[in-house]
């Protein structure tokens, strides 16, 4: 490709200029996005400039890009510059690591995907604020593609600092619960991958209770979530033609493991008689590990929990379910003193989806759009019609987003489980040191 950074840096201002100078739909479509997906600190510049920019390449105006109509705008475009107009498709955001650093530029990592990139300064972060940078450091940011070898940044940049691995792992997760859509962008096969995981746990739980949907004691169904996952981790087994009753020792043999990328797998599934079930695909720099569920303490010790699975929603577990249908049994909503409290935790509880929801609006519909109407002090709230808009202004998404027990890319496993055992050594530090303090005192 023909255009260089200098060149590119000023296309890219152009672009931004056309969007904000537009007055027609394509300013609508700009300032709706902008409210759809700003976050609630107006006063950050930065993050601002993320979601424009992200505009730039996914917002849709009548089922046109904003860079279909920058290359319709009637500008003397060269043909490399349309090349890369069009490249720009494939812009990103993510949570990379800083490498190094070299003439060519700045080597960064996403940690989502593992990926790395040779990245080079341009208006939205200047080789000023790069040359601050530290290998190590984590950073939040997009890029764009510039030539086959080469990117370069495309929106503000977000430093986080030197993270330890418990705070790089919930720095992933929020990355996750903010950018919902832009979960590995650059390696969209470990996306197809992570949704088949959850169309496959699905129908094992399926297979499992003989429903999509089941009401046990909280200690019933965590044993049998338990359970579920044991006989997962057999049925792989099985389908790969390893016997478990050989040692971990001698399967590695067989199957030519590493032995920590064994113990990796054993991990995932929790217990030394499933550490074979991932164990053949180790080397593949592409493994995805299903993480074990873990059920917390509010769903192990409810006297009641409604569980749901979906292909795509995934797992659901709703300790008061039953408590919020008895609601909609009743015959009067006024005698009921919960009623109000009930339905704002389901308005603001995020753990209750559109899917809960929709198997309410399903089974309950008048029972469901009266009680609405009395707590909400809505007299013509109508289920049909305001439902969706309701939910969407309590920040419910009203399509499935990647399920918590979706697979996730090997590295990222050994992350979480990394992340976990420091913070429990760390805790246990704390308490033994609590102890000899009080042994001290006495």
């Amino acid at each position: 490709m023909s255009v260089t950074l200098a060149q590119a840096i000023q296309l890219k201002q152009k672009f931004v200029d056309f969007v904000y100078d537009a007055e027609d739909e394509l300013a609508t479509a700009l300032e709706q996005y902008a409210a759809d997906h700003g976050t609630r600190d107006r006063q950050d510049i930065r993050q601002q400039n993320l979601v424009v920019d992200t505009f730039l390449t996914e917002g849709n105006i009548q089922d046109q890009t904003p860079i279909d109509l920058f290359l319709a705008s009637g500008e003397n475009f060269s043909e490399s510059e349309k090349d890369l107009i069009k490249q720009w498709k494939d812009s990103f955001v993510g949570l990379f690591e800083v490498i190094n650093f070299s003439s060519e530029g700045v080597k960064l990592m996403n940690w989502l995907t593992a990926k790395p990139y040779i990245v080079l300064p341009t208006a939205e972060v200047p080789e000023s604020e790069i040359n601050r940078w530290k290998p190590g450091e984590i950073i939040l940011t997009r890029l764009a593609p510039l030539t086959p070898e080469y990117w370069m940044f495309s929106g503000a940049c977000l430093p986080k600092g030197r993270l330890s691995q418990p705070k790089l792992a919930v720095a992933i997760g929020e990355f996750k619960q903010n950018y919902q859509d832009s979960l590995y962008s650059d390696a969209p096969e470990l996306l197809e991958k992570a949704w088949e995981s959850v169309e496959e746990y699905h129908q094992e739980f399926v297979d499992f209770f003989g429903t999509d949907k089941v009401t046990l004691p909280g200690y019933k169904l965590n044993q049998k979530i338990t359970e579920l996952q044991e006989k997962m981790a057999r049925k792989q087994l099985d389908l790969a033609g390893i016997d478990p009753s050989k040692s971990l020792s001698d399967i590695i043999k067989d199957i030519g493991s590493d032995t920590s990328e064994v113990k990796a797998g054993a991990e995932a599934v929790g217990a030394d008689s499933q550490i074979l079930d991932k164990a053949l695909d180790q080397k593949a720099t592409s493994a995805m590990i299903t993480p074990k569920a873990e059920l917390p303490n509010e769903i192990k010790q409810a006297e009641k929990v409604t569980a749901f699975s979906h292909p795509r929603w995934g797992q659901m577990f709703v300790p008061s379910y039953s408590q919020f249908t008895d609601l909609l049994k009743a015959s009067n909503f006024e005698d009921q003193p919960n009623a109000e409290a009930l339905v704002q935790k389901y308005l603001k509880d995020p753990t209750i989806n559109y899917y809960v929801w929709q198997q309410l609006q399903q089974t309950y519909p008048t029972q469901l759009e009266a009680l609405l109407k009395q707590v909400l002090n809505r007299p013509n709230f109508n289920l049909e019609s305001d439902l969706k808009p309701l939910l969407k202004a309590y920040n419910k998404s009203l399509e499935p987003e990647l399920s918590e027990m979706a697979s996730v890319p090997l590295h990222l496993h050994n992350l979480f489980q990394e992340a976990v055992a420091q913070v429990s050594r760390s805790k246990s530090k704390s308490k033994s040191k609590k102890k000899k303090s009080k042994g001290f005192q006495s």
